[in-house]
């Protein structure tokens, strides 16, 4: 993965592939992007909190999360220590794309353009989070 910060949990490509399905890992792995509008939690209401599919790690609360109108499921701030970001340039533009701090997995990319009160909005693909309800 393009992601070169180390990470604390570490697994090989086949441990990997074992644990996620095909497209979870072209997404978390891969850099990939799941199409709009396919994840069931973007639809999510429910309290409760968001993890990382590929090792557990809480990324957000559903106390943050809002309906962006994108497709994908949103957020206007992840819980501390919950993610990390790089500088994405694959679409012949700069992007933050955000990751799970904990094993680097690839979740989505955060924008400029969400509610208050922090004005932004981490757009994140479903197949990269775990919802766990309260």
């Amino acid at each position: 993965m393009a992601n070169d910060k180390s990470h604390p949990f570490k697994l090989t490509d086949a441990e990997w592939r074992a644990r996620l399905s095909p497209e979870q890992h072209r997404v978390l792995r891969g850099h990939g992007t799941e199409r709009a509008g396919t994840s069931p939690l973007d639809r999510e209401k429910r309290a409760g909190a968001f993890a990382c599919m590929g090792c557990g790690h809480p990324l957000f609360d559903s106390a943050t999360k809002f309906d962006s109108g994108t497709g994908w499921p949103s957020f206007f701030q992840p819980l501390d220590g919950g993610t990390d970001t790089t500088s994405d340039r694959s679409l012949f533009m700069v992007r933050t794309e955000v990751h799970c701090a904990n094993c680097g997995g690839h979740l989505g990319h955060v924008f400029d353009d969400g509610p208050a009160p922090t004005g932004l909005r981490y757009c994140m693909n479903g197949v990269s989070l775990r919802f766990t309800p309260r």
